[in-house]
């Protein structure tokens, strides 16, 4: 553990409640006497919620305490304490399926944090991607819980969809195809629709439309895109990889150095 997370734990003060206070930021500038910005542990525990880099679904929770938080600060992979070994525990040690950290966030209360992480593999020691494929309806429903099922954001749902419609390609149905599996079975109907709807979106602000009609042609176009991105077998993962890259890059910036690697 490096020594500036040693100096955090080493600041660390109880009140007369039995509860810990750990100062966030700058571990190595740490002073708990005037970190505005604390975290609480009541009983020495706080809950951890997990999801990736991008929201696109919670995948673990477990408990931490301060040495896990600091372990996970200092070498920025995802540690938590382990109540079956009564010992601090970084997710990956025997999987190498690890979570790297790159961002902590804290609750109003400073009673529970998110890790934001990239995983290296599966989280779930059943090999699944997340340890959150139960649903609560189908347990009432009697269903058969499947590993693959995610409590997903809006896009990753409609990717996920999306790539169930190409899956059932394989399968030769005697059902009426649905739209998305015209489009991805017409590449050239499909690329049609993408400039019909741009087209559509462009003409909201030329014609000065109401704000509801813009967002439902950019429904449109993000729907008919994300059909294009399956077809080529590019994940939506790897688009918003793309631009988190090109946050710190002017834009201007960004398009000249494109430039120049074309002409290279």
């Amino acid at each position: 553990m490096a020594v500036s997370s040693l100096r955090c734990i080493q600041s660390l003060g109880f009140s007369s409640r039995g509860r810990a206070f750990f100062p966030v930021g700058d571990c190595s500038r740490a002073n708990a006497r005037s970190m505005n910005c604390r975290l609480v542990f009541a009983l020495r525990r706080i809950l951890i919620e997990i999801c990736v880099s991008n929201p696109r679904s919670h995948i673990n929770a477990r408990l931490c305490e301060q040495d896990a938080l600091a372990t996970t600060i200092s070498c920025r992979k995802a540690t938590f304490y382990s109540r079956s070994r009564s010992s601090l525990w970084t997710k990956g040690e025997t999987s190498k399926n690890f979570i790297n950290v790159h961002d902590i966030f804290l609750d109003c209360d400073r009673d529970s944090i998110i890790y934001l992480g990239k995983p290296d593999g599966p989280t779930c020691h059943t090999g699944s991607e997340t340890c959150y494929y139960t649903s609560v309806n189908d347990v009432l429903e009697h269903k058969q819980i499947e590993g693959s099922r995610q409590a997903l954001t809006t896009l990753y749902s409609l990717e996920s969809t999306i790539s169930q419609r190409k899956a059932e390609l394989a399968v030769p149905q005697h059902v009426k195809p649905s739209w998305t599996k015209r489009l991805l079975l017409d590449s050239k109907f499909l690329c049609s629709k993408i400039r019909e709807e741009a087209d559509e979106l462009c003409r909201t602000i030329e014609e000065n439309e109401h704000g509801t009609r813009t967002a439902s042609e950019m429904g449109d176009v993000l729907y008919h895109a994300m059909v294009l991105l399956a077809l080529k077998d590019v994940k939506l993962e790897d688009v918003l990889d793309v631009l988190r890259h090109r946050f710190s890059q002017s834009g201007i910036e960004e398009k000249r150095s494109r430039g120049q690697q074309n002409e290279a």
